[in-house]
């Protein structure tokens, strides 16, 4: 049957992504955005969104020893009364703080711009799709190095090297080409020999800057990512933070040269 006759669905699309999806569609799923790399870009964005709004409210997730009380049914209409007004004096100041939040993260005096917190979250959504996939994790693998950088050199109209991490125990993969900053990007898988992996992803840049590294975690999930000139990158994986650290520190050395 073709995928006119069984498309997958935008619901579909969006269970996956929230890990609602029955086991018996995740190959169906998976297949599916292996061949639409449209659809495959949308839920790249709709998981960097889901990452975003974990991390803005992760300092909010959090128990306190009088929740269970704010659960009790009021029994007399005076405390109803008092209860609706509590109520909506703190959506109030929810929404104003919501507000602010917004505004400090938009403001100037942050100097992280849209395009290089796109490329952070679409790196820790990247690692979590295909750092564990065991079949099809890369497009073209490492026995055809040559060919895969210039490939993904010329999608993304730069030249671009596989920097070389055998001396921190990793060895290439393969890489991809992937959505980043709603453009062309390449994304480079490694592994070491316990089987962990990590992903080094390169987008373009929206403007030509210079950063220094960034830091960002998304649970287990670490990335440290930088922009140089017209290429912005982000490192990602699960391995302590001062090893990813390093491997970040070589790939700029490499890159640069």
């Amino acid at each position: 049957m073709s995928d006119a006759d069984r498309p997958v669905t935008a619901e579909m699309l969006h269970a996956y992504v929230d890990g609602q999806l029955p086991d018996g569609d995740i190959a169906r799923v998976e297949q599916w955005l292996a061949d639409h790399p449209d659809d495959q870009a949308r839920l790249l964005e709709w998981q960097a969104q889901n990452n975003s709004i974990k991390s803005m409210f992760a300092p909010y997730q959090r128990a306190l020893a009088n929740d269970a009380t704010l659960l009790k049914t009021p029994e007399a209409a005076p405390t109803r009364r008092w209860s609706t007004s509590v109520a909506l004096a703190a959506a109030s100041i929810c929404l104003f703080a919501a507000g602010a939040l917004t505004g400090y993260l938009a403001a100037p005096s942050r100097e992280l711009p849209v395009h290089e917190a796109s490329v952070r979250d679409e790196a820790s959504s990247a690692f979590l799709i295909y750092a564990s996939e065991v079949r099809h994790p890369v497009e073209v693998r490492a026995d055809d190095k040559d060919h895969l950088v210039a490939w993904l050199g010329k999608k993304l109209g730069h030249k671009l090297s596989a920097p070389d991490l055998s001396g921190l125990g990793f060895s290439l993969v393969g890489g991809r080409l992937v959505p980043a900053n709603g453009k062309a990007g390449a994304l480079l898988m490694y592994e070491e020999a316990s089987g962990k992996r990590l992903t080094v992803l390169i987008g373009q840049s929206q403007e030509n800057a210079v950063t220094s590294f960034r830091f960002a975690a998304n649970g287990p999930v670490e990335t440290f990512y930088w922009i140089d000139d017209k290429l912005s990158y982000a490192v990602t994986g699960e391995i302590p933070r001062d090893l990813l650290r390093r491997v970040a520190d070589t790939c700029y050395q490499q890159f640069d040269t």
